[in-house]
């Protein structure tokens, strides 16, 4: 799959040896290396994050952390990506659904099928999108896992997103991105902990943030594995990996409580409450979504990526609120 934002493909930060002269430059002393996460602005969220990686990290400090246990996670839909005007995945099961309905003409003929495949992402206007799992999850079985991951590289790398009108993985978040490498910089594990299907995310992890797919956790299907078709996905869900799904899915998975978690809805608070609940250091960060001219600003009444208990906990706990508004200096890569 040929994708390259960084959500797909990490963006690394590069670093430029400039020389000149007859004679070689000094080599530049601690004060004047590059600072750390370019694209947030010095403030309180860039503050806090790089005090707690340097607290951990440092063998002096009473709450250094070994480094096999220094693990962050990080939800994916408005956490690491865009997710507006609705999860990027539910525009791939839509055209899933498109697919089965051409196979299968009853199926079009059912709601929600019908208004979804008459109108797109219209139709869910005034629809209760966990109504729309079972349909979702039709849509998704029955397919040999090796075609899914082809099927989703293919969407990726040509769907463009309604109003941006720009791929998909344009609409990572650069921040992030930086934030990813500086943690693996300092021996972090990181993990996403996403609602999204499992099998969506992994198809791109490793390409756009450079967390490979072994290091994903999602809502995952029902698998069975036959010799004439190897592993097929069943449409029976195995998972829901949302909510108090999320730490359930992290103790499989990871088999240690992670010490940083990254969400930005009520989806991810009991995932930042297990990440901060001890013994021991822990750092639980929102993203914020504040930004309306960058990108979009919402919260408390939002239907996609809802911010309410959440962000009226932060300050009881002392999480992080990152405000996009503020903290960021640029939201998606320069391209």
């Amino acid at each position: 799959m040929q994708i390259r934002n960084t959500l797909l493909a990490a963006i690394l930060m590069t670093l430029v040896a400039c020389g000149g002269g007859s004679s070689p430059a000094p080599a530049a002393g601690p004060t004047e290396a590059a600072a750390p996460l370019p694209s947030w602005n010095d403030g309180p969220a860039r503050t806090a994050i790089v005090e707690f990686v340097e607290r951990v990290t440092d063998p002096a400090s009473a709450d250094f952390v070994p480094a096999a246990e220094r693990i962050a996670v990080f939800d994916n839909d408005g956490t690491l990506w865009a997710e507006k005007p609705a999860y990027f995945q539910l525009f791939f099961a839509i055209e899933q659904m498109r697919v089965l309905a051409e196979a299968d003409p009853e199926v079009a003929a059912r709601e929600p099928f019908r208004t979804l495949l008459d109108e797109g992402m219209g139709g869910l206007a005034g629809m209760d999108v966990h109504a729309l799992l079972g349909p979702l999850v039709e849509a998704a079985g029955g397919m040999p896992a090796a075609d899914f991951e082809a099927t989703a590289d293919a969407w990726l790398a040509s769907s463009r997103h309604p109003e941006r009108d720009v791929l998909y993985t344009d609409l990572v978040y650069q921040p992030m991105l930086e934030l990813l490498d500086y943690l693996r910089a300092h021996e972090f594990q990181t993990w996403i902990c996403s609602g999204g299907g499992i099998d969506f995310v992994r198809a791109f992890s490793e390409q756009v943030y450079g967390i490979p797919p072994e290091q994903v956790i999602g809502t995952t299907l029902e698998l069975e594995f036959s010799d004439d078709t190897g592993l097929v996905r069943v449409a029976e869900i195995h998972h829901i990996n949302d909510g108090p799904g999320k730490p359930v899915g992290i103790a499989r998975h990871i088999g240690r409580r992670p010490i940083m978690a990254f969400g930005n809805s009520d989806g991810d608070l009991p995932m930042i409450q297990y990440a901060t609940s001890g013994p021991g250091p822990g750092m639980g960060v929102y993203i914020h979504h504040d930004d309306a001219e960058r990108e979009w600003a919402y919260d408390r009444e939002s239907s996609v990526g809802r911010l309410d208990v959440g962000l009226g906990m932060a300050a009881e706990r002392g999480w992080t609120v990152v405000s996009m508004q503020q903290a960021w200096s640029q939201v998606f890569p320069t391209r």
